[in-house]
């Protein structure tokens, strides 16, 4: 579940239902371990040094020769004695490299230290917010569960990027403007932090110390700063969230259904984005969704659903959703999106109800006017799973420059078969192509290894981040 101080990452899921993010949650790029350089080796022996000569060697006074007196000869038949092979020097001794003692290099050791058991600092996190500032308990969904593995993410992303400026505040400042719709204030802020320096100073005693204590203070002040600023920025432009009444629910599928809304006041986007979704049902649970419909003329929005095991937003929406229920909006987010100013062709890869956003980017190359190849494949298991099937080959009618390509699991003759990424290179080439990618994580990463193998370039392959869809269904 999702609440203004989770630690999660806010990312979208075009193929079903997502988590919504916290305070900080985790951005693209892996983590940097830190460590210690290896130690230097010893140089190795100088040799004896040649007199200089030429043109350039000191000058001065001669040094008589210096005549030796000659060694007697041994006995006839008598081995000369062996001269003891000269003595080695002793290796000069190793010497350790400097310990890494930099904030980011403390921060680091403390996350390592409670890696193997952040289930429980994040339980004790909530329990010390919680305790000290009941009144922020308002604030978080009913059920807790779902948030007691998004602590660390966030902390992991916050370390790694501490010393990387312009990359934190750009994430953060997006999760700061995020988290005005849950009712978020600044002076919130500096509870969060006490929690969070008392659940480390618990868990991490081999790391902990002053001088950490004192990196983990500066980071968080900083990361606070950024989230507050750009809150502070946001609210001058735009709401912290939009109404939005239910005035069209069609079900597709006894578990999908595309849900048409009408927000109370202009709400921009572009296509290939989502948002955040409330309902009435489950108050300050909120999930991720695509737009399925570039921008319209009427302001209405549509959104592919499907309801998902134990899933309370996506299960309201397809089940208990009617015409005249109004639902909460957040802001739009994701660059999953055109670039009109390129004449590259389009190869699309939308898996399940990832359709949606695929249809929206069709949309929007026909509305802009330009003539560029839109390659489409649509996946599913089944052919009863391709729900929205009818609406693309409509389309592609619609428009030569247009085509559309079902790819099933398992399907009868005739069609395209097997896993999706796989389809795509029976065609091409795609050299000439931006690609984009939107269904579910396993589909995204299997989808970004093909197309980077056939040689798409990775700044040319655009999807929902990865990391922001796993472990959506909840």
């Amino acid at each position: 579940m999702d609440g203004p101080t989770t630690m999660s990452a806010d990312g979208a899921n075009s193929g079903g239902e997502s988590r919504d993010g916290g305070w900080f949650g985790r951005s693209p790029g892996g983590t940097t371990p830190g460590g210690t350089a290896p130690a230097p080796q010893a140089p190795p022996s100088p040799s004896t040094p040649r007199a200089p000569s030429g043109p350039y060697a000191p000058s001065g006074p001669s040094v008589p020769e210096q005549r030796t007196a000659p060694q007697a000869r041994p006995p006839q038949g008598q081995r000369p004695a062996q001269a003891a092979p000269p003595a080695r020097p002793a290796p000069a001794p190793r010497t350790a490299a400097p310990e890494d003692t930099s904030d980011a290099a403390l921060l680091r050791r403390t996350l390592a230290e409670i890696e193997p058991i952040a289930d429980k600092v994040t339980s004790h996190f909530y329990a010390l917010l919680f305790l000290k500032h009941p009144d922020l308990r308002a604030l978080f969904p009913a059920a807790m569960d779902t948030q007691r593995d998004r602590l660390f993410t966030a902390l992991l992303t916050a370390a790694t990027h501490v010393d990387d400026a312009d990359t934190l505040t750009a994430y953060l400042s997006r999760l700061g403007r995020g988290h005005r719709k849950y009712g978020t204030l600044p002076e919130h802020y500096p509870a969060v932090g006490e929690a969070l320096l008392g659940a480390l100073a618990s868990y991490a005693p081999e790391s902990w110390g002053p001088r950490t204590e004192a990196a983990w203070v500066g980071a968080y002040t900083a990361i606070s700063q950024i989230m507050i600023d750009a809150a502070a920025q946001d609210e001058l432009r735009a709401p912290a969230w939009w109404q939005a009444e239910v005035v069209g629910h069609e079900m597709r599928t006894r578990d999908i259904a595309v849900v048409t809304v009408r927000p109370d006041q202009p709400y921009p986007f572009l296509a290939g984005q989502y948002t955040a979704l409330e309902t009435p049902w489950w108050p300050r649970v909120w999930r991720h969704y695509s737009f399925a419909s570039a921008p319209r003329s009427d302001g209405l929005l549509s959104f592919h659903v499907k309801a998902v095991p134990a899933g309370w937003v996506s299960n309201a929406l397809v089940h208990r959703a009617r015409p005249g229920h109004v639902i909460r909006l957040g802001a739009p987010l994701g660059s999953m999106t055109v670039d009109h100013s390129s004449d590259n062709g389009l190869l699309c890869l939308g898996g399940g109800t990832g359709i949606a956003p695929i249809k929206a980017l069709v949309e929007d190359v026909a509305q802009h006017g330009r003539r560029r190849s839109v390659q489409v494949f649509y996946g599913a298991r089944r052919d009863h799973d391709l729900y929205d099937i009818d609406t693309m080959l409509r389309m592609q009618q619609s428009h030569p420059w247009l085509s559309v390509r079902p790819v099933v699991d398992d399907g009868p003759a005739g069609e395209l078969c097997g896993q999706l990424p796989d389809a795509v290179c029976q065609y091409g080439p795609w050299h000439t192509y931006d690609a984009y990618l939107s269904g579910p994580p396993g589909m995204i990463r299997r989808g970004v290894d093909t197309l980077v193998g056939i040689g798409i370039p990775t700044h040319r392959i655009r999807h929902d981040s990865i990391e922001e869809l796993v472990g959506a269904r909840n």
